[in-house]
């Protein structure tokens, strides 16, 4: 699916989506001079936001808040530009918030992570704990990188996008245009993958991008809670854990919610578990024993699990014996 270029105003912030967008964004941003947060890996792929920059920093691999804690007080820019994946946009995000007025000006994403999309992340290390959340006023979308991982990262970074447009739909916050999103975002995302094709990328950045939108109107619960612990507590990679439990996550919601559960199986034309475990086949890793994780760290899991919030935003809250179970039904 070659998709059409578009700018979407969307209240404070302007996303600038089509191929070739990223050599652009300097100039949708306003001006170069900014702070760059970005990796070894996505710098070289959008020479023209590096080259915009005032200062640059390298993001390592680690935990959003302590990552972001490191850089407390190392960013002095007045904007910070994101370029990288999820934890690079979160990383920008959570500077800006402990900040207390420097703006995440722009996300420039290299994976399918949503994490441009919404004002949901973890606070930096040592930072202020109690100013408001911040999401990018300018997000540029560009097909050529948000979707240019090899197939087995991109078909996780895919899953996990497809679990915000699964879930978002059952919170109390679901509303009509974020479910319409979600539900559009869920066959994208689906249908890029085909037997005997190569992913459709440009489908898989639109669906990441509505996915996104979704789960920043919506919020989360027990599939994002589940694999943000997997993550934090047992050092699963975030793609994978998602991936690995998405299929399993679907059981738990379809019985909350059967109404958006049935929307959404008439939308992917397929039972929405199937779907997910046919996509998570293409990762190489189906079960989570196969992530290197101990069975013994499920316990630990299920006890951080248990404690946070988010899970009464899916009712009603799953108890610790049901997140143990999810786990150990994946393992």
């Amino acid at each position: 699916m070659k998709s059409d270029p578009f700018t979407w105003r969307d209240g404070e912030r302007t996303i600038r989506f089509g191929r070739g967008a990223a050599a652009d964004a300097v100039d949708v941003l306003g001006s170069p001079g900014y702070a760059l947060l970005t990796t070894e890996r996505a710098q070289s792929s959008a020479p023209a936001v590096v080259e915009g920059a005032g200062a640059l920093h390298l993001v390592g691999p680690g935990l959003v808040d302590e990552l972001a804690g490191e850089l407390l007080g190392a960013v002095a820019r007045d904007r910070i530009v994101a370029l990288g994946g999820g934890r690079v946009v979160d990383v920008a995000k959570s500077l800006a918030a402990a900040s207390g007025g420097t703006q995440v000006a722009m996300a420039v994403p290299t994976t399918l992570s949503g994490a441009e999309m919404t004002r949901i992340h973890r606070r930096a290390k040592g930072g202020d704990p109690r100013g408001e959340t911040v999401r990018p006023r300018v997000v540029v979308i560009d097909p050529g990188l948000s979707a240019s991982q090899p197939e087995a990262e991109l078909a996780a970074s895919a899953l996990n996008a497809l679990g915000h447009a699964v879930e978002g739909p059952c919170t109390p916050f679901a509303n009509p245009v974020a479910t319409l999103a979600a539900l559009e975002s869920a066959r994208l995302l689906v249908g890029a993958f085909r037997p005997g094709r190569e992913p459709d990328r440009d489908a898989l950045a639109l669906g990441a991008l509505l996915a996104g939108y979704t789960i920043d109107s919506t919020g989360y619960g027990l599939h994002h809670v589940l694999s943000q612990t997997l993550v934090r507590v047992g050092g699963a990679g975030h793609g994978q854990a998602n991936a690995v439990l998405l299929a399993h996550t679907i059981a738990a919601l379809a019985w909350r919610a059967p109404a958006q559960h049935e929307a959404l199986r008439a939308v992917l034309e397929e039972d929405p578990a199937d779907a997910a475990a046919r996509l998570c086949a293409l990762t190489g890793a189906t079960r989570l024993e196969a992530l290197g994780l101990d069975s013994g760290t499920l316990a630990a899991c299920a006890d951080a699990a248990a404690e946070r919030p988010e899970l009464d935003l899916t009712p009603p809250r799953a108890d610790r014996a049901e997140l143990l179970s999810i786990y150990e039904s994946a393992y």
